[in-house]
C-alpha cells in the first residue's frame, strides 16, 4: 500500500529527514513518537508533497505508484488525506462548502448530498459548525472534529493524522478514537480493510482508542526504534526519549 524508501528531505534549506524507510500493508496503522523538531511532521508532509518540502534522496510509492514528483492536489485524487496539527483557518469558505468538495463521486448510505453532509456532522458533534467559515473561531477539539469530517467524506486510502488528540479534551478524545476507527475501516477485519493510517502523536493518548499495529520513534530525523507501541510508550514516559537515543547509539555500526 505505501513503501518509503531511504526518503531524505529538506525545507528552507536545512536538511531534515535522513534515510526513513517505512512500509505499510493496507489495513495496517502505525503510529510515530518523536520529540518536538524530530522530523514527524516533515514526513507527513513530504508524504503528502507540500512543495516547500524537498526530497533529495529516496521516494514514495503509494498502490504500486511511484508518486515522489507528483504534485499534491494529484496525491490527494490518488486518495491521500491528511489532518494537521495546527490547520490553517480559512475565512469566506463554509465547513458545509468543505465537506462537501471532499465528498467529489463517494456515495454513501444516507440519501442526498445535504443529508449526507449533516449526517457526517452530527457523528463529529460538528452541526452546529456547517454554515461558519472553516475553523474560525473554533476551538482546539472543534477544528480537530472539523477535520476529521473532511476526511471522512474524502474516504482516504492513506490518511495521515497529525497529533489527532492535541487540543481537544479529555470528553472527546473517545469520540477522536471512534472517528479515526470509522476513517480506519477498524470494524472490518485486517484482511478486508483497504485504508491504512500513519499517526503522530506526543502523548500517546489516543492508543486507548485506536489500535496501531506499529509504533515507531524519530529522533533527528531518523526512525530509530520499531516495536510494539504500547511498549515504545511505555519505555518513553519512564525512561524518557533518552533511552531510544541510547538504543540507536548501540546499534551505530561506529561503535
Amino acid at each position: 500500500m505505501l513503501d518509503i524508501n531511504q526518503l531524505s528531505v529538506e525545507a528552507g534549506g536545512r536538511s531534515i529527514l535522513h534515510d526513513v524507510s517505512l512500509h505499510l500493508n493496507s489495513g495496517d496503522t502505525c503510529i510515530i513518537f518523536g520529540p518536538n523538531g524530530s522530523g514527524k511532521t516533515t514526513l507527513l508532509m513530504a508524504i503528502m508533497g507540500f512543495p516547500r518540502y524537498h526530497i533529495t534522496q529516496g521516494n514514495i510509492v503509494f498502490h504500486d505508484r511511484e508518486i515522489t514528483q507528483l504534485s499534491l492536489d494529484e496525491r490527494a485524487r490518488m486518495g491521500i488525506g491528511m489532518s494537521f496539527q495546527r490547520p490553517p483557518v480559512v475565512r469566506g469558505i463554509r465547513m458545509r462548502d468543505m465537506i462537501n468538495v471532499s465528498l467529489g463521486e463517494h456515495s454513501f448510505d444516507g440519501g442526498e448530498e445535504g443529508a449526507v453532509v449533516a449526517k457526517l456532522a452530527e457523528k463529529a458533534n460538528t452541526t452546529t459548525l456547517l454554515d461558519r467559515d472553516i475553523n474560525y473561531g473554533f476551538s482546539g477539539g472543534e477544528i480537530k472534529r472539523s477535520e476529521m469530517v473532511q476526511l471522512l467524506a474524502q474516504q482516504p486510502g492513506l490518511s495521515l493524522l497529525d497529533e489527532p488528540e492535541s487540543g481537544v479534551d479529555l470528553v472527546n478524545v473517545p469520540l477522536m478514537g471512534r472517528l479515526i476507527n470509522e476513517l480506519l475501516e477498524k470494524h472490518r477485519h485486517i484482511r478486508d480493510r483497504e485504508r491504512v493510517g500513519i499517526i503522530i502523536s506526543h502523548t500517546g493518548r489516543i492508543l486507548d482508542y485506536v489500535n496501531a499495529r506499529t509504533g515507531y520513534v524519530m529522533l533527528d530525523g531518523t526512525i530509530v526504534c520499531e516495536g510494539d507501541p504500547h511498549e515504545i510508550l511505555e519505555t518513553i514516559k519512564s525512561r524518557g526519549y533518552e533511552e531510544c537515543a541510547k538504543c540507536m547509539s548501540e546499534k551505530s555500526p561506529t561503535r
